[in-house]
């Protein structure tokens, strides 16, 4: 339960990103791509944090 932020992030990222291709927007690819890395970024640091 404590990682569906966590998904539910890098879904809609990963939607913007192949949105964004099908509609040849490289901004809407960029963001989608930073929202799936900060999602990421976030969730390794939660799961470094818990083990301490």
């Amino acid at each position: 339960m404590r990682y569906v932020f966590v998904i539910l992030a890098v879904v809609i990222g990963a939607a913007a990103f192949v949105y964004g291709g099908a509609d040849d927007s490289p901004g809407l690819q960029l963001l989608g791509a930073l929202i799936v890395l900060g999602a990421i970024a976030l969730a390794v640091r939660r799961a470094r944090r818990c083990t301490r």
